[in-house]
């Protein structure tokens, strides 16, 4: 095994004891077939558990990443460690928030009322909001870009420590948009939950072919399965660690 390969796995390991614990007793996660299976068990489970929902009027990556942050830097410590119990599980609904405010709640909206966010909860909590719309379905692949500095409001207050710079790498081959959305909410809402992201930070957004050589260590990694290489795994997203702002 690569130390690549053996990175990764030790990542989704992290993860899974993390949010847990349960399922890092019942299976090894050291092993491929152990993180799969564990995988599997998260997938048949009939309880969906604590789900946020997100509805989206358009995308544009940059300016959700902002607001995702600071959507998950309003979650109170009891919702979020639920969330996390559910690894940060969310749903991307097709829709016009500007045209949903009045009948349902929102924890956070975007400034130009391009996406809205639901406070994290039960199942039942938005099953008539998800009734009611279709799931955001962002098939084209997801292009590679310059760079782009994503800056999180502090809200005007002082900050609790330095601020930060990190890069958020999403890879983009093979990636649709719609994969997209759920590999980066997966590493900023856990990240931000974890206190890596604070108001105040920055990040700079890399769109890549694959995340490959990146020039540091890396804090937090979407790890998902190789579609076409039995028992490999591969970033699909990552937050590196931490760099003062000038």
């Amino acid at each position: 095994m690569t130390p690549i390969q053996q990175s990764l796995r030790e990542q989704a390991a992290t993860r899974i004891r993390t949010a847990r614990p349960d399922l890092a007793a019942r299976h090894d996660l050291t092993s491929y077939d152990g993180l799969t299976a564990a995988q599997d068990d998260i997938a048949a489970e009939d309880d969906p558990g604590t789900l946020a929902t997100v509805v989206l009027r358009n995308f544009d990556l940059a300016r959700w990443v902002r607001d995702t942050c600071v959507f998950a830097l309003g979650i109170q410590p009891e919702q979020a460690a639920d969330w996390r119990t559910s690894f940060t599980r969310t749903v991307f609904l097709a829709g016009n928030p500007a045209q949903l405010q009045d009948r349902f709640t929102f924890a956070h909206m975007a400034d130009d009322q391009s996406a809205a966010w639901t406070t994290p909860g039960p199942a039942a909590q938005t099953s008539s909001l998800r009734r009611l719309l279709k799931l955001f379905q962002g098939q084209a692949g997801l292009p590679a870009r310059p760079d782009t500095l994503v800056e999180i409001p502090d809200g005007h207050s002082p900050p609790l420590r330095p601020r930060t710079r990190r890069g958020l790498y999403v890879a983009t081959t093979g990636c649709t948009i719609s994969q997209a959305l759920v590999h980066i909410n997966h590493v900023l809402a856990e990240a931000v939950l974890d206190g890596l992201i604070a108001p105040g930070d920055h990040l700079v957004l890399h769109q890549v072919p694959r995340i490959v050589g990146v020039p540091a260590r890396l804090a937090r990694v979407r790890v998902t399965t190789e579609m076409h290489l039995p028992g490999r795994l591969k970033a699909a997203a990552a937050l590196t660690e931490e760099a003062p702002v000038a």
